[in-house]
């Protein structure tokens, strides 16, 4: 015996609450709206992704931090050796 696979995509997904604040739609176009909305917010959900972090090369990894700049105004003054 096999159990039956739920393939629709908002099957994980919260019921729709919808709460009507002007006007009076008929059930068709409370049925209409709900479909489109729920629609566009499973294709949100399905496309939103979170970037990957850059993969860094080994060089970077192992490349020490860049120095400092010289400060070329300081001249040959402090060299004492």
């Amino acid at each position: 015996m096999s159990t039956p696979r739920n393939t629709d995509p908002a099957a994980g997904l919260p019921p729709v609450v919808a709460e009507v604040v002007r006007g009076t739609p008929t059930e068709e176009e409370l049925a209409a709206a709900v479909v489109v909305v729920s629609e566009a917010y499973v294709r949100e959900v399905a496309e939103a992704t979170a970037p990957e972090a850059p993969v860094r090369s080994r060089w970077e990894l192992s490349a020490r931090g860049l120095r400092t700049p010289l400060n070329r105004a300081a001249g040959w003054n402090g060299f004492t050796g």
